[in-house]
């Protein structure tokens, strides 16, 4: 007699998390294009150029040498020795291989990091708009996330004076990402000054600073958060390859910090994922130590499709959108296209109604903004072929042009 399956029951943080946004628009977007719509795609955050050859070579030799075996769980001293290097060279900080742990990617980074801080009862400060995942990785831990919005008007940066007011004496982390996604808004190092003199005065709270941007930058200084006076000890630095080195699929970041918080993430990874994959850790060296052209060559490309997306997209009557500093996305504010009727019929409501009226009908996709956390705008990622981006952006002005 066959016995029943069993009833299907998740843990409850399973069932309450909400699912990537980003990643289900790019889902839907492909799904579109197999059945021959001709999709344009803005919506992933994810560079459209090559590895660099000095790093993938790297990767090959890793391979032709047989350095495929499991290394250190928190990668190899050959690796993290050269993220020491580059704190020092880039950052002027000073840490030690025991401070860095190398992981699958600056998105497992930032888990590890919020799970070995962040327990039931404690508050997770996100300023907004965020990326996607910071929220539902709070909840995870069993901890809070608790929101703090900006807006156009801040050039989407929080204010010391908004720091101070969403502070609590539950709040055990505050994340700040900067450059950021998904708004492309960069804090000067006076504006991170500021932020730090208000958080001197919570002795108990951690920062969670996500810099995987740091190097995609435009006309803007990068000052790592860590590298202000007392704000070492306290400060969880999220790093990786994905971004700079067009290295997504190649899965590797890191994060610097405090020896004993490095030692409980380290915990975490050893019964988890354990170390990142040899072959990209050796792909890794490369990129931090060979010229540093390419990655200025990408950036370059960067600018000048952002300096193409603000002009064209400010030249739509309704939309308003800061010039990002850095990193390769625009959040234009969209709202006054909400209550609108669309030439199908339907009412477009908010971010989500407009995207995907975009995506259905004019066959554009973005990601709505209530996905971050700020619903009247919408994420353009520009890192895509400039002819690519032609063809959206005329896309995006006939959509919007037609809703009365």
């Amino acid at each position: 007699m066959a016995s029943s399956p069993p009833s299907v029951e998740f843990n409850a943080r399973v069932t309450s998390m909400q699912p990537s946004a980003t990643l289900a628009m790019k889902s839907r977007a492909t799904e579109m294009q197999r059945q021959g719509h001709p999709v344009v795609t803005l919506s992933a955050g994810e560079p459209d150029f090559d590895t660099p050859a000095p790093i993938a070579e790297a990767g090959m030799e890793a391979i032709r040498s047989g350095f495929t075996h499991y290394t250190e769980n928190t990668g190899t001293l050959e690796l993290r020795e050269a993220i020491c290097d580059k704190f020092e060279r880039d950052n002027g900080l000073s840490y030690t291989p025991d401070q860095i742990v190398c992981s699958n990617g600056a998105k497992q980074s930032l888990a590890l990091a919020i799970h070995a801080l962040c327990d039931a009862g404690d508050e997770v400060l996100i300023p907004a708009p965020y990326w996607v995942s910071y929220p539902e990785m709070a909840r995870f831990a069993g901890a809070e996330p608790v929101v703090a919005p900006t807006g156009v008007e801040e050039q989407y940066r929080l204010t010391p004076e908004a720091l101070d007011d969403a502070l609590t004496d539950d709040t055990r982390a505050f994340i700040l990402c900067t450059p950021s996604n998904p708004t492309g808004a960069m804090y000067s190092p006076e504006e991170l000054e500021a932020l730090a003199a208000v958080l001197r005065d919570y002795e108990d709270v951690f920062v969670i600073s996500d810099e995987i941007y740091e190097h995609v930058r435009f006309d803007a200084e990068h000052r790592a958060f860590a590298s202000i006076p007392g704000m070492k000890e306290r400060t969880v630095t999220i790093n990786g390859f994905s971004k700079a080195y067009a290295m997504t699929g190649w899965r590797l970041g890191y994060l610097a910090a405090p020896a004993p918080v490095a030692d409980a993430t380290a915990k975490i990874q050893s019964q988890f994922t354990s170390a990142p994959s040899s072959i990209s850790q050796k792909a890794g060296v490369a990129a931090l130590e060979m010229d540093q052209e390419p990655v200025d060559d990408m950036v370059s490309a960067f600018r000048r499709r952002r300096d193409v997306v603000v002009e064209r997209l400010g030249a739509i009557e309704g939309v308003t959108c800061p010039t990002p500093d850095g990193a390769f996305y625009v959040y234009p504010e969209v709202s006054p296209f909400f209550g609108t009727d669309a030439p199908d019929g339907r009412t477009i409501e908010d971010s989500d109604d407009l995207c995907f009226y975009l995506l259905e009908e004019h066959h554009v996709a973005l990601v709505p903004g209530a996905a971050f956390g700020g619903p009247n705008g919408v994420r353009l990622s520009y890192a895509s072929s400039m002819e690519e981006l032609t063809t959206g952006l005329d896309r995006i002005e006939e959509g919007l042009n037609a809703l009365r």
